[in-house]
């Protein structure tokens, strides 16, 4: 029985944390959550005492280490293949992997510009071209997707890992005020209304550390 530990930053800020954290709610995987906010004197040591790189997320599963998002979703969809984490066709689960990999590399513009911060009034911001191409390129792909989707109402049907690594970027739209067409606004609204997204949300306005850079307006 495995025997896991998510080690998480702030709900407030951390995309990355998210990920993983709410794939595991999603799929019903029991888990001990440690959150360590980031940026204070001490969130490197505390960290580091959980994984080599000192960041977060960290999955911890006896004594084995996983210290990035995307291996960590990739380790828990072979230690739970029942949950089904990535689509069963070859061909949607090639798509949705690549689709996770760009995420995890790309969209650097669209990371800077919008950064995740849940306590922020929702409103709109200047976006630059390169911001546009990233909002446009996201689109584009949750378009197609669900486009070719089948019973479920995500990305690839049931609720998968692809769902859990644009889950960030559907709260980035929503407080940054993102117009996006009708399909996608339902999708979105899928996402936002998961009891997990709830919960993590309510945690998220909960908690008081500030960091500067996130709360730029």
């Amino acid at each position: 029985m495995p025997d896991l530990t998510l080690v998480i930053g702030n709900k407030n800020y951390s995309s990355w944390s998210l990920r993983p954290w709410l794939l595991l709610k999603q799929a019903g995987i029991p888990f001990r959550e440690v959150r360590i906010p980031l940026y204070t004197p001490d969130s490197k040591v505390r960290m580091l005492a959980y994984a080599p790189t000192g960041k977060v997320p960290v999955l911890r599963d006896g004594d084995t280490t996983v210290w990035d998002s995307l291996a960590i979703c990739e380790y828990l969809a072979e230690s739970f293949p029942e949950a089904r984490l990535w689509p069963t066709d070859r061909r949607a689960r090639a798509t949705a992997r690549s689709l996770c990999a760009e995420m995890h590399s790309g969209f650097s513009a669209l990371r800077s510009r919008l950064p995740m911060n849940i306590r922020r009034a929702p409103s709109g911001v200047a976006m630059d071209a390169a911001v546009q191409h990233d909002v446009a390129r996201v689109l584009e792909s949750w378009s197609g997707c669900l486009a070719g989707a089948s019973q479920g109402g995500f990305l690839f049907g049931p609720f998968t890992i692809a769902d859990a690594f644009f889950a960030p970027v559907v709260l980035r739209f929503h407080i940054y005020q993102v117009s996006v067409p009708e399909h996608v606004a339902a999708y979105a609204g899928r996402i936002m209304a998961l009891p997990a997204m709830g919960e993590w949300l309510a945690d998220a306005r909960a908690e008081t550390e500030a960091i500067a850079a996130f709360d730029a307006p």
